[in-house]
């Protein structure tokens, strides 16, 4: 695609906020690559880097109105990008570094033998779950399938999805804290790994 200049630009960013969806296509397609490795280049990770570059876009949908304020589009998504990137890194190491102290936690206090139970507690936790919640919840904690791959998947907008993994993780881990067998810490160490 060939480059955009300043007043294409405006007159694009104009359609886009009119909510012209020829217009966005054609905006995606001309940032994606350069927004891409730019992201990539603070992930180090082309599943994140994808993830977060249809985030970074789907917020720009979702907000397009705003657009026709925007003088300088390029800095804008640039930052968008950025900040998206460096939450995604921060939530990425606060997981790793809760699921670090909650494995050990669970080595100290658990016994092996208690394992079965809980995971048959979860897999019942689960089909209480509303039917698209289960399906979401089993396309990405069974199936590692990332938010955007289930909301092509199921038809559903990455939005949708998040919400329904959200109510699905705190449904599953509120039905096995009431069943007071385990702590709500352990119980998220032990969804997130299924």
């Amino acid at each position: 695609m060939h480059a955009v200049d300043q007043s294409g630009e405006q007159d694009l960013l104009s359609r886009v906020a009119a909510g012209d969806e020829a217009a966005f296509t054609q905006l995606f397609h001309h940032y994606y690559p350069l927004l891409s490795t730019h992201i990539f280049r603070i992930t180090r990770s082309a599943e994140d880097t994808e993830e977060i570059v249809q985030d970074v876009f789907f917020k720009i949908w979702m907000s397009r109105e705003s657009l026709t304020g925007i003088a300088a589009f390029r800095p804008y998504l640039w930052v968008i990008a950025r900040n998206r990137a460096l939450n995604a890194l921060q939530k990425m190491a606060r997981e790793r570094s809760n699921r670090a102290a909650y494995t050990q936690s669970f080595a100290e206090t658990e016994s092996p033998d208690h394992l079965p139970q809980l995971y048959s507690l979860i897999d019942e936790a689960i089909r209480q779950l509303p039917p698209q919640q289960q399906q979401v919840y089993r396309l990405g904690r069974q199936e590692r399938l990332r938010q955007a791959e289930i909301a092509e998947r199921m038809g559903l907008t990455v939005a949708t999805v998040k919400k329904y993994m959200q109510l699905a993780v705190l449904s599953v881990s509120a039905y096995i804290r009431d069943k007071h067998l385990v702590s709500l810490p352990l119980v998220l160490l032990l969804c997130m790994r299924r």
